[in-house]
């Protein structure tokens, strides 16, 4: 993750150009709507792999089972390969290791990234029935420099994709990424506040929404405050637990919003809510409850674009995850860079203690199954027990649609989850 972190860890923060205007859109091309991921679909995209973040802990597993997953409930995968030898690899890895091969489509594309849900394609639905793609700015989640060589490959990965599917492309010059952006179809767009304002200081919240309503067709957005806590930049400073130990975060976004609310239908919200056993021991499971419940009577105050209240669900945290990594592992050698703005002095050379982004909210959702992400182990019998009643949840807010809950932990140590490394294509 992050190629270009290692040349600008040593001057973050950084106070990042974002402007609005419709520079470099196509001329005359008004967007109706972007279709919501509960909607109609043609594939699931997945950029392919390269690293681990943890030694020992294979994101191309997780990957594979997703994949297999997904094509046996009749999805078709389109991966997205950074060049032949990476091609060579998947190809012959997808042959050898899932069923039906033949439901998977590979596209030759430029880009070191595999969090294709934040770089990769926005589409749209144009006036004269049309498709097209958004591309965004993009500026390695707020830990460089937008305009950075390394940074743009991931920046052009919408658009080059969009010229190999034959879809017009509408730039937009503010920088945002998919994770953070829940619509539901019809008009609403759902965001974290914390997020899309650091990535635009220079824009004011109307010029944000002005511009998601030239690329997105959306006429109502609502603005959540703060995504989780464990979601906070790392270079914030590591958290503190209650037995006073520090644990990292890992690269993580700044409260992206999908590990926290998502649209399961126009007028149905998933929610995240700390249950209360969490609250006694655990200063970060109390910190989450605060942001959580200020984002809950938001959407209870809140209406969708026709005047109407939502549904809110509220779908359980899991308890915290953490992990050791040592030098060597990918994640503690891009983090040992950083310069901390609580004045944390990194360890360099010694194991520290992460804590994984982790959410049961960070699903993939496609017309047939609920790609869940499940926490539980032998030696975890709480997580165990709500992994087992969040896909209780997921059956009945997805009626019709099988839910499969994967292990995520090898992804979620990168600072994201099964949402963030796929990407719906709209039917």
């Amino acid at each position: 993750m992050f190629k270009s972190l290692l040349k600008f860890a040593r001057w973050i923060p950084l106070l990042l150009v974002g402007c609005g205007g419709s520079s470099g859109s196509v001329d005359g091309l008004e967007v109706v709507r972007q279709a919501a991921e509960f909607e109609d679909q043609q594939a699931t995209w997945i950029s392919w792999p390269l690293i681990d973040h943890k030694q020992g802990l294979s994101n191309e597993a997780v990957v594979l089972e997703m994949i297999a997953v997904l094509t046996e409930a009749g999805q078709q995968v389109r991966i997205a390969i950074p060049d032949s030898a990476a091609l060579q690899l998947a190809r012959s890895t997808v042959q050898r290791e899932i069923s039906q091969p033949e439901q998977v489509k590979y596209f030759v594309v430029d880009h070191y990234e595999w969090w294709i849900r934040d770089t990769g394609p926005a589409f749209v639905e144009t006036a004269d029935g049309g498709r097209a793609v958004v591309n965004f700015r993009f500026n390695a989640w707020g830990y460089a420099d937008a305009d950075d060589p390394d940074v743009q490959s991931d920046a052009a990965l919408a658009r080059n994709l969009a010229r190999q599917l034959g879809y017009p492309v509408i730039e937009s010059q503010m920088i945002s990424e998919g994770g953070n952006r829940e619509v539901n179809g019809r008009g609403t767009l759902m965001l974290s506040a914390a997020t899309e304002e650091n990535r635009n200081p220079d824009m004011s919240r109307e010029e944000m929404e002005a511009e998601f309503a030239r690329v997105l067709g959306v006429s109502n957005v609502i603005w959540l405050e703060e995504g989780l806590y464990e979601d906070d930049h790392t270079f914030m400073g590591p958290k503190t637990l209650a037995d006073g130990s520090k644990a990292y975060t890992v690269v993580t976004t700044l409260g992206h919003i999908d590990e926290f609310a998502r649209f399961a239908d126009e007028r149905t919200i998933l929610l995240a809510q700390v249950p209360e056993e969490d609250l006694d021991d655990d200063p970060i499971a109390r910190e989450n409850h605060r942001r959580l419940e200020v984002n809950y009577e938001i959407l209870r105050n809140a209406t969708d674009q026709d005047g109407n209240p939502f549904r809110i669900v509220r779908v359980p945290l899991n308890r915290k995850l953490l992990f050791t990594m040592e030098p060597g592992d990918y994640v503690y050698d891009l983090i040992s860079t950083l310069d901390y703005l609580d004045g944390s002095v990194f360890p360099v050379g010694e194991p520290i203690q992460v804590i994984a982004a982790a959410s049961y909210l960070n699903v993939t959702i496609t017309p047939n199954v609920i790609l869940g992400q499940k926490f539980g182990t032998p030696d975890d019998p709480v997580n165990t027990q709500r992994d087992a009643e969040v896909q209780r949840i997921m059956e009945e807010v997805f009626p019709g649609r099988t839910v499969v809950m994967i292990d995520p932990v090898a992804v979620n140590l990168g600072g994201g989850g099964l949402h963030c490394v796929t990407l719906h294509h709209p039917r």
